[in-house]
């Protein structure tokens, strides 16, 4: 059998899908005459409506009465008054409070805190993410870590004396780019 190009084949004159099937081609449809007479009589309609009562606001109002020179609003009896001015007095208030808190004492932290950035099988893979985290003005540590796969050089940053110092240099890392460190307590 012979392998056909169907993608550039391009059809013989006369012969189309209807005519290789035996089926005729479908009749032409017709525009919708009645679809346009209805459509444009609800416009028309909807623009008379509108025409109509362009005028009828003004005529009809009930507080407003017409004289030849002159329009004079009715009052409306149910009306309610002016609103009120408000008047602040807090801010004369404060201004000789005191305000006493108490602050708890100051409580040195039982742990201290490490950061942990990077674990890698390599030494010089460690030492290039110690100079990237120094190029950020921090210092990290490198440490060799036997494990049960074999050993490790972990970088990490610390130890810190308050978590929020921690947190504070993670920030700094993640503006660099560096997004894997995490805060641990220090096992010293």
């Amino acid at each position: 059998m012979k392998n056909r190009d169907y993608a550039n084949r391009k059809p013989a004159k006369g012969k189309g899908k209807t005519a290789r099937r035996g089926k005729q081609a479908p009749a032409p449809r017709r525009f919708p005459v009645l679809l346009l007479l209805i459509t444009v009589s609800l416009l028309g309609g909807f623009g008379y409506f509108l025409w109509s009562i362009n005028d009828s606001a003004e005529t009809t109002s009930p507080d407003v009465v017409e004289q030849p020179k002159k329009t004079v609003v009715k009052k409306d009896p149910n009306a309610l008054p002016p609103k009120p001015k408000e008047e602040w007095t807090y801010q004369r208030e404060l201004e000789n409070k005191q305000v006493e808190v108490d602050i708890p004492e100051q409580t040195a932290p039982t742990r201290p805190y490490q950061m942990q950035c990077g674990s890698f099988r390599t030494q010089s893979q460690a030492e290039q993410m110690k100079a990237v985290i120094a190029f950020q003005g921090l210092s990290a540590n490198v440490r060799k870590v036997k494990g049960t796969t074999g050993d490790w050089y972990k970088v990490s940053l610390g130890p810190y004396d308050r978590k929020r110092l921690a947190e504070k240099h993670r920030h700094i890392l993640q503006g660099a780019g560096i997004n894997g460190c995490i805060i641990l307590y220090w096992e010293g």
